[in-house]
């Protein structure tokens, strides 16, 4: 599904878009604790309905399992060559493919989040039936995707870094739409049991190469922005000892033996369409508006500053509470700005005398803007210029601009996460312990598998009891 700029304005407006409302709701229950019988058996309803839904699309697999490695070859063939033309038009001076600055960047950043933050949770239903040696290459997927209990490596916890550190979080106002493509991840992974052959499919095919993670992690490194969650997923996933190549063997490893008509398999490409559904990175990065995003962000600031202005600051006549009073004003309050010379759009920012109430000494609103929400203002009031990628906080080149560092070579001397075994202040962490301590055989394994799910495998709690299950399983 591929969208408009006029179809996502739609979907921000629509009702449910920040609201907690529809897929958001659905998405908060299964990710946030562990669902109940209810919260499980509304996720299974809703799979039905995508599943039918999708039933005349094609799922792009061969006719028979047995050419699945002969298809993932293909495919990862296909985006090698492609992504050479891409480097080979970038070197001949094209500008970025998919990031027009760096506030688009972080904003598909954002966008994706809700997918991102439930990385692998699919697989997880399967983590009670481990002894299974057809289960095997998925099991370990599932672990690969928690990074064995090592914090660094945890894709989550990774992309929670991201987020943290480019101040991307809340994401209370994201459209309830693209939370739809997380919820049909824990959905399935909350119902493996009833949908195995699905999950089978949709492991299958998420886990392929896509062209757009590798564009994603060069274009993203290029701005100066950590792209080691995208090119872990690049290593990981490749075709000849990677998670592509288990989702092949997976399929192969759990056809019947005994003859079903052939009903696996079709259940098996079912799941794969779901891989494709709901909104995608691509959506998003197409569905970037740098006016509209900046109007959201100062529309969101009214609500909590429309009273907070003494009355002699007044612009066009009108006092800027009265202005901020009504979020809908905003376009407006904005035209206004400008005309009184506050806002000089193509100009660098210093010349705008509303970017010195954000930033630089004794900037008097100092603070009230996140560094995503000021990075947004700056390529907006910049306009074409925002093209060099520049952070808000760098300064304006003098002479000639120069190429600017890549993230690599910026974070050459950076610190390393925390090593996750030496955190020991949590609520949780205590607690899982002792309780370890007190367990049998029985209980020692359904309390690895309960923290390992994807509303704990991410805090302290969940990363010792993958690093404590990873150890059993290798041993």
């Amino acid at each position: 599904m591929h969208i408009g700029q006029q179809e996502w304005r739609q979907l921000q407006a629509a009702p449910g878009a920040g609201q907690g409302a529809g897929f958001k709701d659905l998405y908060r229950q299964l990710a946030d604790r562990e669902p109940g019988e209810a919260q499980r058996a509304a996720a299974a309803d809703f799979l039905r309905g995508r599943i039918a839904a999708l039933e005349s699309v094609d799922a792009g697999l061969p006719a028979s399992p047995d050419d699945l490695l002969a298809w993932m070859d293909g495919n990862a063939r296909s985006v090698h060559e492609r992504y050479a033309a891409y480097l080979a038009e970038r070197k001949a001076g094209a500008p970025r493919r998919f990031f027009g600055n760096r506030a688009h960047a972080l904003y598909v950043l954002r966008g994706v989040a809700p997918t991102k933050l439930v990385d692998g949770a699919w697989l997880y239903g399967l983590l009670p039936h481990w002894r299974n040696p057809r289960l095997a290459d998925l099991v370990r997927t599932y672990v690969e995707e928690l990074g064995e209990g090592a914090v660094d490596k945890n894709h989550v916890v990774l992309y929670r870094s991201l987020l943290a550190r480019h101040a991307l979080d809340p994401l209370d106002d994201l459209p309830d739409a693209l939370y739809e493509q997380g919820v049909i991840q824990l959905a399935l992974g909350w119902n493996a049991e009833e949908f195995l052959p699905e999950v089978v499919g949709f492991n299958l095919g998420y886990e392929q190469l896509p062209l757009h993670l590798l564009i994603t992690a060069y274009e993203l490194n290029e701005l100066g922005i950590d792209p080691y969650y995208f090119t872990l997923h690049v290593t990981v996933d490749n075709s000849d000892t990677g998670h592509a190549r288990r989702a092949c063997q997976a399929v192969l490893d759990l056809l019947p033996r005994l003859d079903d008509g052939g009903e696996f398999w079709r259940r098996v490409q079912a799941g794969c369409k779901l891989a494709d559904a709901g909104l995608g990175t691509s959506d998003v990065i197409e569905s970037f508006d740098l006016r509209a995003e900046a109007l959201r962000i100062l529309a969101q600031k009214s609500k909590a500053g429309g009273g907070a202005h003494s009355d002699y600051c007044r612009v066009a006549g009108r006092s800027v509470n009265d202005w901020l009073r009504d979020p809908r004003q905003i376009g407006g309050f904005v035209d206004a700005l400008e005309q009184a010379g506050w806002i000089r759009f193509g100009e660098p920012v210093e010349n705008s005398r509303f970017w010195s109430l954000l930033q630089g000494e004794r900037a008097e609103m100092f603070g009230v803007f996140s560094s995503y929400e000021l990075q947004v203002l700056h390529d907006w009031i910049r306009g074409e210029a925002s093209s060099d990628g520049r952070a808000y906080t760098e300064a304006a080149p003098s002479g000639a601009p120069r190429r600017r560092a890549t993230f690599r070579a910026l974070a050459r001397n950076a610190r390393p996460l925390a090593d996750a075994e030496h955190v020991t202040l949590d609520p949780d962490l205590a607690l899982f312990r002792e309780q370890l301590r007190r367990a049998d055989d029985a209980q020692h394994s359904a309390l690895l598998v309960r923290a390992m799910s994807p509303a704990q495998h991410w805090t302290p709690a969940g990363l010792e009891a993958t690093r404590l299950f990873w150890r059993g399983l290798s041993a």
